[in-house]
C-alpha cells in the first residue's frame, strides 16, 4: 500500500514563492492572527500565512481595516510566529505606516520583520512605488496588492469590484508591471475581473494570489473566519465556506450553560478529590468519593 511523502518540514522561503510562479500548482495563503489559527494553517500545509490587517474586522470588531495601527500588527505577527509555522509568513503594513515617508516606512517594515514576519504586504500602485523601493533596498521582501484595496475604502466609495472599465483594467495591469519591476516577489489581486487577473497574471514575472479574482491566479487567498464559518455577519461572493465554525461553537457553548445550570458539570470525573478518610476528617459535607459518583 503506497504511502504519503513525508512533508517537508523546511520553512517555505520567499524564493520558494517565486519559483511557484507558473509551476502549475496554485499557492495557498490563508490570514492568522493568533497562534492557534496559525497551527491550523500549518497542519493543513499552506504556503503562505498573511497576519492581515482584517484582523481589525474579523478579531477586533471594527467596521473596516483603518483602527489597526502598527503595534497592532506587529503583537499579532508575534503571536503567528510563536506558532513557528512552516508557511512563510507575511505581515500587513495597515494604514499609515508607509505613507509619510520612506524612513518611517522601513521602521515600521523591520517592526514586523523583528516580530516574526517573513515579507510584508503593502497596498497600492504606482503611488507607492518609493515605499516598495526602500523596504527593498532594506533587504525586507515586499508583496503588492492591488485592485479593491481596504485601506482606500472611503476613496473607492466603497467595497466595490475594481477593473470592470477599460481605463481602470489598463491602470491595474500597468500597476502591477511596476509593482513587480520594483521588486515585490508576489501580487495580491483582489475582487478584480477574471479576464483582468489573468492579463496581469500573464503580464508580471511574479506570482499573483487571488481573493475574488478568479481562477487563473498562480494562487489563492481567503480569509481564515470566513473559510471556517467563524465570521458570517458579511459574506462576500468570492467566499467558500468550509466549516460552519461559528453554529457549532454556539451549540457547544449552549450545551455547556445548559449543563452549569442543570447541575450536570462539573461531574465527579471532572473535580479533584482526595481520599475519603480526609474528606471526612475535614467535614466537606459528610460525602465520600463514592458518594459524590453515585449521584453523577
Amino acid at each position: 500500500m503506497a504511502t504519503e511523502a513525508p512533508r517537508d518540514a523546511r520553512p517555505l522561503t520567499v524564493p520558494d514563492v517565486r519559483k511557484r510562479k507558473g509551476s502549475g500548482t496554485p499557492l495557498v495563503m490563508v490570514t492568522a492572527y493568533d497562534a492557534p489559527t496559525a497551527r491550523v494553517a500549518d497542519a493543513a500545509d499552506v504556503d503562505l500565512i498573511l497576519v492581515g490587517d482584517s484582523l481589525a474586522m474579523v478579531v477586533l470588531g471594527y467596521d473596516d481595516t483603518l483602527q489597526v495601527t502598527i503595534d497592532d500588527m506587529a503583537h499579532h505577527v508575534a503571536a503567528v510566529a510563536r506558532a513557528r509555522p512552516r508557511p512563510l509568513v507575511v505581515g500587513d503594513m495597515p494604514w499609515m505606516s508607509f505613507h509619510l515617508s520612506t524612513d518611517d516606512t522601513v521602521r515600521n517594515a523591520a517592526k514586523l520583520v523583528r516580530a516574526g514576519a517573513g515579507a510584508v504586504k503593502l497596498e497600492g500602485g504606482r503611488k507607492r512605488l518609493d515605499a516598495v523601493r526602500a523596504i527593498v533596498d532594506a533587504e525586507i521582501p515586499v508583496m503588492g496588492h492591488l485592485g479593491l484595496t481596504p485601506q482606500s475604502v472611503h476613496a473607492l466609495g466603497g467595497f466595490r469590484v475594481q477593473g470592470k472599465e477599460l481605463d481602470a483594467a489598463r491602470a491595474i495591469v500597468d500597476d502591477a508591471t511596476a509593482l513587480a519591476e520594483a521588486g515585490c516577489f508576489a501580487i495580491v489581486l483582489e475582487c478584480v475581473p477574471d479576464a483582468v487577473a489573468r492579463v496581469v497574471t500573464e503580464a508580471v514575472p511574479v506570482p499573483t494570489i487571488g481573493i475574488g479574482a478568479g481562477r487563473h491566479c498562480d494562487g489563492q487567498v481567503l480569509v481564515f473566519h470566513d473559510l471556517v464559518g467563524l465570521d458570517d455577519r458579511v459574506t462576500p461572493r468570492f467566499v467558500r465556506r468550509y466549516a460552519e465554525l461559528k453554529h457549532d461553537a454556539t451549540v457547544a457553548v449552549a450545551r455547556f450553560a445548559n449543563d452549569v445550570r442543570n447541575g450536570t458539570f462539573p461531574s465527579s470525573k471532572e473535580t479533584y478529590h482526595v481520599a475519603d478518610d480526609l474528606t471526612a476528617a475535614i467535614g466537606i459535607y459528610g460525602a465520600t468519593n463514592a458518594e459524590a459518583d453515585a449521584t453523577t
